[in-house]
């Protein structure tokens, strides 16, 4: 489909570039009046992921996949779950392995790739109710792996499954990850590392001869980090197998749905590779808008409670129905 001209005019004025888009939304936001109910979904290798719902009894459900070490608390999905609940969804809001409050059982913990568990919750979700219709929404890491459950399952994604939107995410793994070394992105590196390193120390207190902690002292670059740390705790090979495995834009040309990509131009945590115009403007159910501004994850509007990013994911779905 061609790109699209995005309308988004921009954050407040104070937020007057990429960083500042980026930090300060998650600092300064509160969005009130969303109460989720739990539920502890078992998976099928004995593991676990907690699912907050906002069951309103409709018989649309949108399931919303946070990111990199977010959770269903995170200010931005709690401002899509109640925007998309008062305009008649229901509201999934899962909590990837160990991002609930809660250490997961398994050696494993979550990554860019993994759709497996995703797949559980729609499943799940499907199975609890006769939906007919489901959106999936989701933010930086869970964008990615919204586009790459889209892409790999194509044709056989359950019917009711209308569409799909990625917001801020990182499709091109190797790309994006290089610029974490980036001195000027050297506060999210420091912040996305060292929460990492705690879990990670937990695995291999939990597993011993399984993580060698002390190759910690070898890290120069985050593909370091991937190589030594990442890749082994998720069963890749290498840095670059998980790049290549858990990258969305090596499996994006099999989605067969309506699917929103947004990311800003300005985003500090993306590269130009992570916005697939090349295959946007040939594939017919792509839809690639990459506003000037909005930083990752920001996109917020002077005076409004609710991000561009939200009211365009809205949008994008109701168009649909």
């Amino acid at each position: 489909m061609p790109l699209i001209h995005s309308t988004y005019s921009g954050p407040p004025a104070y937020q007057y570039n990429g960083h500042l888009q980026t930090i300060l939304p998650g600092l300064i936001r509160t969005v009130t009046g969303v109460t989720y109910e739990r539920e502890r979904l078992t998976l099928t290798d004995g593991d676990f992921v907690d699912l907050d719902w906002i069951d309103g009894g409709r018989n649309r459900l949108v399931i919303l996949t946070h990111g990199l070490e977010g959770d269903s608390n995170r200010q931005y999905i709690r401002g899509t779950a109640k925007l998309f609940a008062q305009h008649q969804y229901d509201v999934l809001a899962w909590n990837c392995r160990s991002c609930s409050g809660e250490m997961n059982r398994a050696f494993r913990l979550y990554n860019h790739g993994e759709i497996g568990d995703l797949g559980e919750v729609i499943t799940h979700a499907l199975h609890t109710k006769q939906y007919e219709e489901v959106v999936l929404v989701g933010y930086s890491m869970g964008g990615n792996i919204t586009l790459k459950y889209l892409g790999v399952h194509g044709s056989q994604l359950p019917a009711v499954i209308k569409s799909g939107i990625a917001i801020s995410a990182p499709t091109d793994l190797g790309a994006s990850a290089g610029l974490l070394d980036w001195p000027s992105n050297r506060f999210y590196r420091n912040r996305f590392m060292k929460k990492l390193i705690v879990k990670l120390s937990q695995k291999a207190d939990r597993f011993p001869g399984r993580l060698d902690m002390s190759k910690l002292q070898q890290v120069k670059q985050w593909r370091d980090f991937d190589e030594f740390f990442s890749a082994p705790v998720n069963d890749y090979r290498d840095a670059y197998d998980f790049y290549t495995q858990a990258s969305a834009v090596n499996f994006m040309p099999g989605i067969m749905v309506p699917t929103l990509l947004l990311n800003a131009q300005n985003d500090p945590l993306l590269s130009p590779e992570c916005s697939p115009d090349w295959l946007a403007k040939a594939h017919p159910t792509i839809f690639l808008e990459t506003p000037r501004t909005g930083g990752h994850v920001g996109f917020q509007i002077a005076r409004d409670a609710h991000t561009y990013a939200e009211r365009r994911a809205l949008s994008f779905a109701q168009k649909l129905e």
